[in-house]
């Protein structure tokens, strides 16, 4: 599947600086990471600091799939709001959902400081704003739901965001929330565990996965063989090439980014930002004053489809961003398109789809799959060794 079109700003800004050789020949592992992305790398941290023997492919170059084209906005908020989660899921799985969100930020920038990543985490607010009256009793139900779970969450009126140079009605501001360069910390994860002893090849592509006397043996495009006692799947939206039961609904989204803005607002300074709309669209800077925004979300068909509707989404977004920022002048330096997908929950899947094969699976599909992949870190190793867990419960297959 291709997942992302025209060039994103994360590879360009580094290059490609770094590189891995792909797989010639039979090899053996303790455990085999399939995927090469954030939530791959992530996984190797947890597991190489766990002392297990590590291999990890990935199809493409190493960091080149969904991690190239996701905006890394970190948040704790779902894409199903808390009030509509605690309907599909109860009280204790969503407000659990939410908390282990907010902790996951903190975990990430304890990671990004025992690693010495330069992938730029900086913590923000999160302002969630609506434009339409109709919106409005949606955003107060929400609000109050919040507070009653006590979550640290203000107010703002419509004074309050017209100061902020934010044309809308009324928003949430959340105090925890973050920004990175997803692409870096991937990277500067897979350097970092290397030399701990973690196996790297790209170019390295599955086709078939075999059960052979209580191990799996993986089979590559060019004839060799992976033999592992664990087959850990951070494959993203590719995973619904592997799995039988349909997990996500996959969707084509669109994103814009600008030329460095000599003085940016306070508030892209300050916070992030999204809105109710459905779809909905988000902005937030980066560490050079550019602003990076993201919406206009379709259902995905075809990725020539998908690309061959960037040039209208472009004018679509500019335009959106022009009656939420009037006094911001957005000059367009970089666009593409890339697949995402939601869950019909809004939440992860973690685990065995198969309880009797040692194949797990890490999937954090929506706007939080960073975050959502910090949270697998917890459970991963009692997936492997078959302990109970509540996150296994809340986001297993077949829910």
């Amino acid at each position: 599947m291709k997942l992302r079109s025209s060039e994103t700003y994360w590879p360009l800004k580094h290059a490609m600086d770094t590189s891995y050789p792909s797989l010639d020949s039979d090899i053996t592992t303790e455990i085999l990471i399939v995927g090469g992305g954030i939530t791959g790398a992530l996984m190797a941290y947890k597991l190489i600091n766990e002392g297990k023997k590590v291999t990890i492919i990935d199809r493409r170059d190493m960091c080149n799939g969904s991690t190239a084209a996701s905006t890394a906005l970190l948040q704790y908020e779902i894409d199903v709001s808390l009030h509509d989660l605690i309907k599909l899921r109860g009280v204790d799985c969503a407000v659990d959902s939410y908390r282990n969100g907010k902790k996951a930020i903190f975990d990430l920038r304890i990671i990004c400081d025992a690693i010495k990543s330069e992938c730029g985490f900086e913590f923000k607010k999160s302002i969630y704003f609506c434009s339409l009256k109709k919106d409005l009793p949606f955003l107060k139900a929400e609000f109050k739901c919040r507070k009653e779970h006590s979550f640290d969450v203000t107010w703002l009126e419509r004074w309050d965001l017209e100061k902020m140079g934010l044309n809308a009605i009324a928003a949430i501001e959340s105090k925890t929330a973050a920004v990175m360069d997803p692409y870096r910390l991937a990277l500067d994860l897979l350097s970092y565990c290397e030399k701990k002893g973690l196996k790297i090849y790209d170019r390295t592509n599955i086709t078939s996965t075999q059960n052979q006397k209580g191990k799996l043996v993986a089979h590559t495009e060019d004839k060799c063989t992976i033999t592992a006692d664990h087959i850990i799947n951070c494959t993203g939206y590719e995973s619904t090439e592997t799995l039988t039961e349909k997990v996500v609904d996959l969707k084509s989204t669109y994103v814009i980014t600008s030329e460095s803005i000599p003085e940016l607002p306070k508030v892209f300074k300050n916070a992030i930002l999204w809105d109710t709309s459905t779809p909905y669209v988000y902005f937030r800077a980066t560490p050079d004053n550019r602003i990076i925004m993201g919406g206009g979300d379709e259902d995905f068909r075809d990725a020539k489809k998908r690309d061959k509707l960037l040039p209208k989404k472009e004018i679509y977004l500019l335009k959106k961003f022009q009656r939420k920022f009037p006094k911001v002048k957005f000059k367009l330096d970089y666009s593409w398109a890339g697949t995402f997908g939601e869950t019909k929950d809004g939440l992860p899947y973690f685990g065995k789809p198969n309880p009797d094969k040692n194949e797990h699976y890490v999937l954090g599909f929506g706007g939080n799959g960073i975050t959502f992949s910090v949270i697998a870190m917890n459970s991963i190793l009692d997936s492997i060794n078959n302990i109970k867990n509540q996150d296994l419960e809340y986001y297993k297959f077949w829910r």
